[in-house]
């Protein structure tokens, strides 16, 4: 489960661009709490801690304690704005959440026993389809990855979401579709050797081989005569 992260802030007294270039100036990064029906808060927090909780890897799946005036507010981050030349963090929205409140996550993918899946072993590819499943599930219960068993996968096998254990309250966000996470493929050098055993199993003529034998019956034909 994602950690609980608490992040200290501020009020902001000014709004408008010329503000929030002077709080960056400080070190500082605007943001906005919103939602739950209540008055949005203007705040500015510490940029220095904000990235450190961006290098996480997992700031946007955990729930944020926004300690504003002595107050504590559970929030999840919902956007974080990067500058376009320096990538640092600019603004970020937190949106209010209750304890038990189920939310819309993006969680990663991780691809366990790849020693065990057999197609692996003789040279197949994992082809990975979702690396970030969108999950629905107790803000609470946030999980940091989904953790998907490779055990015993061959060459042409698929992982639809149905065969994915999710954690206890969870489910995908688009339930309704047993949508493919991963498939075991072969490499190209094994697709090309598996094309010409077909081919000479199956005697397939190659191209260009049934005008070459009409053209030579036709002559044998004009000897004939």
């Amino acid at each position: 489960m994602s950690d609980q992260l608490t992040l200290p802030a501020e009020a902001r007294d000014r709004a408008g661009k010329g503000a929030s270039r002077a709080l960056r100036r400080d070190g500082r990064v605007p943001a906005v709490v919103y939602g739950e029906k209540k008055e949005p808060l203007s705040i500015h927090v510490e940029e220095k801690l904000l990235t450190k909780m961006l290098h996480t890897g997992h700031f946007m799946n955990s729930v944020v304690m926004i300690d504003f005036k002595g107050k504590p507010h559970r929030t999840l981050p919902k956007a974080v704005d990067f500058h376009p030349v320096t990538s640092r963090p600019i603004h970020v929205d937190f949106l209010r959440i209750g304890e038990h409140t189920k939310v819309h996550v993006a969680v990663p993918m991780r691809f366990d026993n790849e020693e065990a899946s057999p197609g692996l072993k003789r040279g197949g590819v994992l082809n990975i389809v979702v690396h970030d499943l969108a999950l629905v599930c107790d803000a609470s219960e946030i999980p940091d990855e989904i953790h998907v068993d490779l055990t015993g996968l061959e060459i042409g096998d698929t992982l639809h979401i149905s065969q994915i254990k999710l954690p206890k309250g969870a489910k995908a966000a688009n339930a309704d579709d047993d949508f493919t996470v991963a498939t075991i493929v072969a490499p190209s050098a094994m697709k090309a050797e598996e094309e010409e055993t077909a081919t000479a199993e199956g005697e397939v003529p190659i191209v260009g081989e049934e005008e070459a034998e009409a053209e030579g019956g036709e002559a044998e034909g004009g000897e004939e005569a």
